[in-house]
């Protein structure tokens, strides 16, 4: 049975409203038409493209999506090669996604999305929006373990010094240290200031310096990697047009973003239930999934989770402002479900989830990922 909850805002940061977008370079039709038209060539067709190239450059989502319907309604033109062209649509429109993150309006972000689906290039978008995932409603620590193998510690973000990672490194730190003093040389009076610089970054800057740092280290960068890959490819696949993502601390902290790193995903039914003050047990178990697949991705991975701290935090957040607020026992089993469900999807499509992670260490575009996405799930004969 489908329950509902009021809900009292703040928004969840992570979900971004829609927006009035101030008036972009529009492409009249016409024109479009036009240079289509009688006696154009492939080769005038192409240059023509360089108009959508700009848009894509100047991350205009607006004016490149423009120009990709007006391309659509031009009729067909014997003059035209329609091979060499179409091939090209097609290998230009997916840069539309590329021009995602600099939108306000979030809406136009989603029907980026659903244009490309319409095209039949992003077959697997809300590939799972509506499946119903099997499984009790009641997860408990004994269930979680059968499912996963995994203990429910393991499915929880670490506090630093928890996880064996930042025990290792405080022991090396400390044995150094003394060290260090053993040979005569002091360091407190430097470690003292170090330690000050690192409290001020905690408190003026989330923590924003340190995470920079430590993004550095391979293993924990690419556990930022696998962690946002989850998140996205989660998103994806529930229906959620993926604003982008964002792997500098520096940026992320510029963007309103908690944490060292950020997926922003939209989810259209979530927001007009939100305004109307009301939010339906469908929507807020989708949105629950997103938000610790991040986490579901690190305990697939790695056997165990390290991040996702500020997920975690989001989700209170969210929980005590639900009319009746969830209980401690109702929020711990939500939790449970939810990532228990995100493990069970990413392990189902583990594939894809390695394809996203490797696009995110070359550094691609939000395109090539999500193509790398599709490709991954491609039928194998």
């Amino acid at each position: 049975m489908a329950h509902s909850y009021t809900y009292y805002p703040p928004h969840p940061p992570i979900i971004f409203p829609t927006t009035a977008r101030k008036p972009v370079n529009t492409i009249h039709p016409t024109r479009i038409k036009k240079r289509f038209g009688s006696g154009s060539s492939v080769t005038r067709a192409l240059k023509d493209w360089k108009e959508y190239e700009v848009a894509v450059k100047d991350k205009d989502l607006g004016r490149a999506l423009q120009f990709l319907k007006s391309i659509e309604n031009v009729n067909n033109n014997d003059d035209v090669d329609k091979q060499q062209l179409g091939f090209l649509v097609f290998e230009r429109d997916w840069e539309v996604l590329d021009t995602c993150l600099n939108a306000d309006d979030m809406q136009l972000v989603a029907n980026a999305y659903y244009f490309l689906k319409d095209k039949s290039l992003l077959p697997n978008f809300a590939k799972c929006a509506n499946i119903v995932l099997d499984g009790p409603r009641d997860v408990t620590p004994k269930i979680l373990m059968s499912s996963t193998g995994l203990e429910v510690s393991k499915l929880s973000p670490k506090k630093w010094g928890m996880s064996g990672t930042s025990s290792a490194v405080l022991f090396a730190f400390l044995g150094g240290v003394s060290y260090l003093l053993s040979q005569g040389i002091d360091l407190r009076p430097k470690l003292a200031a170090v330690l000050g610089l690192a409290l001020a970054d905690s408190i003026f800057l989330g923590g924003s310096c340190q995470a920079l740092i430590s993004s550095y280290w391979p293993p924990y960068r690419r556990r930022i990697l696998v962690h946002e890959a989850g998140h996205l490819l989660t998103a994806y696949l529930m229906g959620c047009p993926v604003r982008g993502v964002i792997l500098d601390p520096i940026v992320a902290m510029q963007m309103g973003i908690q944490g060292q790193a950020g997926t922003q995903f939209w989810d259209e039914k979530l927001e007009k239930e939100l305004a109307a003050g009301r939010l339906s047990s469908t929507s807020f178990d989708r949105y629950c999934m997103v938000l610790f697949a991040g986490i579901a991705a690190e305990a697939l991975v790695y056997g165990e989770a390290e991040g996702g701290e500020n997920d975690e935090n989001l989700f209170r957040s969210i929980c005590v402002l639900l009319q009746p607020p969830l209980s401690v026992m109702q929020m711990a089993n939500q939790a449970r479900w939810a990532v228990l469900q995100s493990y069970n999807l990413l392990k189902w499509h583990k594939d894809a989830h390695k394809a996203a992670v490797k696009a995110l260490e070359r550094g691609s575009s939000l395109s090539s990922i999500i193509r790398s996405i599709e490709e991954a799930l491609l039928p194998r004969g």
